[in-house]
């Protein structure tokens, strides 16, 4: 399996978790590669049933960067049978004042390299008639409004398409394309609150269940979509966000 922004967060949780469950696991990184050796080391110790890691450096919006990516990982592993696209980053800034640059970076990790990845998945899968699975890292904000982060929001708008489309293209070839969407995790993305307690907690009041997940939590779900458990499951959004989704505001009845 390949794992993309694999070195801190939920894609680092996510290799761990799979190492645990004896899977080789490719771990992608793009810029610092101690990050990405610490999720190796993590990986290594989560070992009971064997498999092996590797370490592969690709940038996901980059198209020659990601086919290098899968050429070195099906050389050293032999194969694929599931990607999780995690990569992902974005941008804070009023949608009025977005410069544009930003915009297309933003697009380009979380859309674009989302659709790279999956191509050379499918590729794969496809010349092998084999089944696969590929799953996508999104976020509530599928369906949640994100005033100032236009992009991320609209980068994770496109990814809830992207997987009912592929599902729905490659479903009869036994290739399975779900997404998980997170909401408040403890991760590097979230930094800005998650080690301020005032702002924790006004995260945390927002949230039905009056807590924020954890990375773990996250590739637990990750871990069930890619097993045979969930093998008739296609084409959907499982959101693992302690109830965001359910409109928490409206959990006193104000409206009639």
């Amino acid at each position: 399996m390949l794992v993309t922004g694999a070195s801190t967060g939920i894609g680092r949780a996510t290799a761990v978790r799979f190492a645990a469950e004896g899977a080789n696991v490719a771990i992608n990184y793009s810029r610092k590669t101690a990050e990405a050796e610490e999720t190796a080391r993590q990986c290594q110790a989560a070992r009971t049933r064997g498999g092996r890691e590797i370490i592969v450096k690709g940038d996901v919006s980059d198209e020659a960067q990601v086919k290098a990516a899968f050429a070195e990982t099906l050389a050293r592993f032999g194969g694929l049978d599931v990607l999780i696209n995690n990569a992902g980053i974005q941008k804070e800034s009023p949608s009025d004042e977005v410069e544009m640059a930003d915009f297309d970076r933003v697009l380009g990790v979380n859309m674009r390299g989302a659709f790279l990845c999956a191509r050379e998945a499918l590729h794969h899968f496809v010349a092998l008639k084999k089944p696969g699975v590929i799953l996508n890292n999104s976020s509530v904000h599928e369906i949640i409004p994100k005033p100032g982060f236009v992009s991320y929001s609209m980068s994770k708008g496109a990814i809830e398409n992207m997987t009912r489309t592929l599902a729905l293209e490659y479903a009869g070839r036994g290739i399975r394309v779900n997404t998980v969407g997170p909401g408040a995790i403890v991760t590097p993305i979230n930094d800005a609150w998650v080690h301020d307690p005032k702002a924790r907690a006004n995260v945390e009041s927002h949230i039905p269940m009056g807590r924020v997940g954890q990375p773990g939590e996250i590739a637990a779900v990750f871990a069930f979509l890619a097993s045979d458990e969930a093998s008739y499951i296609t084409g959907q959004t499982l959101y693992a966000c302690g109830g965001m989704t359910l409109f928490a505001e409206f959990r006193e009845n104000w409206a009639s």
